[in-house]
């Protein structure tokens, strides 16, 4: 066993694992965190996708001892207060979802790439969620919430990583309330 200290969605966890246990095993298994799904365990469906110090990872493919002295962030860790994040309502309000199985997966990637680019094209957003698939809604509403959430279209107050008008996209063809 290898004991381990990890900050997860702002909680520190400390706990003995063995060494072969997968990141996304410990998160569901352990901490009961079982919004982070696993799809194929083989890092190809993108499902399990968090945040580890900053950088996207597919949790599936990341032993729970490298995550030992980090910090995770799981789709679960993204609201505060019970409030959702202008990425999360873009996906609701725009039906980037249907089963929602490869959801947090989605926004974890979806979020990766706003903070790296907040005026992404769609050919952009396309290529960042290359990694992650979707068996059900045939990616085009997942690319229209991505870019909604940039626009800032679901967020009172402006987007976490806003896009603006500058980008001359038209986003959805329906008027936003």
């Amino acid at each position: 066993m290898t004991h381990i200290k990890v900050n997860v969605d702002g909680t520190t966890y400390e706990d003995d694992v063995e060494p072969r246990l997968l990141l996304a095993h410990y998160l569901r298994d352990r901490l009961g965190l079982t919004g982070t799904p696993i799809g194929c365990d083989t890092s190809n469906c993108g499902a399990c996708t968090v945040d580890l110090d900053g950088a996207t990872v597919k949790s599936c493919s990341v032993l729970a001892v490298q995550a030992d002295g980090g910090e995770v962030t799981t789709i679960q860790g993204l609201a505060r207060d019970g409030e959702w994040t202008a990425l999360q309502r873009a996906f609701h309000e725009r039906h980037g979802l249907q089963c929602g199985y490869c959801t947090p997966g989605m926004i974890m990637a979806a979020r990766d790439l706003l903070r790296e680019n907040p005026h992404p094209t769609s050919d952009e957003v396309r290529q960042a969620l290359e990694g992650n698939l979707c068996r059900c809604t045939g990616y085009q509403n997942i690319v229209r919430a991505v870019l909604a959430a940039a626009d800032g279209e679901n967020s009172p107050g402006g987007a976490e990583a806003g896009r603006g008008a500058a980008s001359g996209q038209q986003v959805t063809e329906e008027a936003t309330a």
